[in-house]
């Protein structure tokens, strides 16, 4: 198993083998896999990483190893449902597989490029189902990550603007720093760049000054877990996007494969968001830029209310409000 760190973009392109679980857990933890459904698509393989049949004596010690491995990789973060729902197709998969240890690993196998795969299928779709959001001499603004590098493929939110530029549709994409981590900067803005798509980097907190001038049309942002009643976790900052967007009267679009869906939290307050290190905000890159031991609070993720969001683009189309009964429907 291969991972691109993506802790060194975009100053080094690194490819990692992954030789352990626990290598795994630490790469989805340490952000080196991120996005809500590539590190779904990495706790899938990484169940089968370093699992040698041969090293079992019966189906039942497997089963238990694979069991213990899922339970272990579900805590490395826990605001993104796509790691637990990658996690419970291979565990589903687990309990319908075969009667010999080498049987077992090869059906998870099969189990987990099945999920790569539809994810690569559910990317598609959403670029072709937001398509006509994006018009020619759009102002778009994006927050954070959900592009190619928090997939399998093209992306959640950027992936209507690849398949735009694709269809020669002349555009304008601001992409937000998204401070402490800096996943617009050296993510976002690094990946459309590539792609010849036309960017500017802004801070968060110029996202106000830059709406007030007009020279936003629409907001599309990705997510990390989408309530039954259509509340959205995202990366932090995505609330304050949206509030400012209530304000200058703009659409805000979240991009949501099926797999982010969990109808289970009723609301987003029932949502868990993730805490992490104080000292991605202390400095970054090795850098302090705040007083040694200075009290932080940095959380990962906020939950925008399904009231300020204008539609849900999943696979199978462009949802508006209310929420909740479609999201019903889309997932049985």
């Amino acid at each position: 198993m291969l991972l691109l760190d993506q802790t060194r973009l975009p100053h080094e392109i690194k490819i990692e083998p992954q030789k352990s679980v626990t290598q795994v857990w630490e790469s989805i933890r340490q952000l080196k896999v991120r996005g809500a459904p590539a590190i779904g698509i990495a706790a899938a393989y990484g169940l089968l990483v370093d699992l040698d049949p041969a090293a079992f004596a019966d189906r039942d010690a497997i089963v238990q190893e694979i069991a213990n491995r899922a339970e272990y990789l579900e805590t490395a973060r826990p605001t993104a449902v796509n790691l637990a729902w990658a996690l419970n197709r291979m565990r589903n998969r687990l309990h319908q597989s075969a009667s010999n240890p080498a049987s077992v690993r090869a059906s998870l196998l099969q189990e987990a490029r099945l999920i790569h795969a539809e994810d690569r299928q559910i990317c598609q779709a959403i670029a072709e189902q937001g398509l006509h959001l994006i018009k020619p001499g759009m102002n778009i603004l994006t927050h954070c990550n959900a592009g190619a590098l928090a997939v399998s493929e093209l992306g959640t939110a950027l992936a209507p603007l690849y398949l735009a530029r694709k269809k020669g549709i002349s555009f304008h994409v601001y992409v937000d720093e998204t401070r402490p981590l800096l996943q617009g900067s050296r993510l976002t803005a690094w990946e459309l760049d590539q792609s010849g798509i036309d960017v500017t980097l802004i801070c968060d907190n110029m996202a106000a000054y830059v709406m007030s001038q007009g020279k936003v049309d629409l907001i599309i942002t990705g997510t990390d877990r989408v309530a039954a009643n259509g509340d959205v976790a995202n990366k932090i900052g995505t609330l304050g996007l949206a509030i400012l967007a209530r304000h200058f009267k703009l659409p805000l679009y979240i991009a949501c494969p099926s797999s982010s869906i969990d109808l289970d939290m009723q609301t987003g307050e029932e949502i868990e968001i993730e805490q992490r290190d104080p000292d991605e905000v202390r400095g970054f890159a090795g850098v302090r830029a705040a007083p040694e031991n200075i009290n932080v609070l940095n959380p990962a993720f906020d939950v925008t209310p399904a009231n300020l969001v204008t539609g849900i683009l999943t696979e199978k189309g462009l949802l508006t409000p209310p929420y909740g009964p479609q999201l019903a429907d889309l997932c049985k």
